[in-house]
């Protein structure tokens, strides 16, 4: 029983770990629009914040990607194995 409660702590922490993660990409991209619209509207005169930014927000959603790409590949490879 003691096993069976730690496994479903581990899998509630890396659930919100998940969240958390997708969370702060998400502000980011959120915030690269924010300043991209600030931008193009005049209110933001500074262009090199706007594109560290849009770099920032770029580079946190391909890791994301990617993340996601090893996830699937990793729960494939365990799909294949024979018990």
């Amino acid at each position: 029983m003691n096993g069976s409660s730690k496994v479903k702590s581990g899998g509630s922490d890396f659930g919100q770990m998940l969240k958390s993660a997708i969370e702060k990409v998400n502000d980011a991209q959120t915030e690269s629009d924010m300043k991209t619209e600030a931008f193009a509207s005049g209110k933001i005169e500074n262009l090199h914040d706007v594109m560290i930014a849009s770099q920032k927000a770029s580079i946190m959603m391909e890791t994301a990607v990617q993340m996601q790409k090893k996830a699937i590949d990793a729960y494939n490879e365990i799909m294949r194995m024979q018990v």
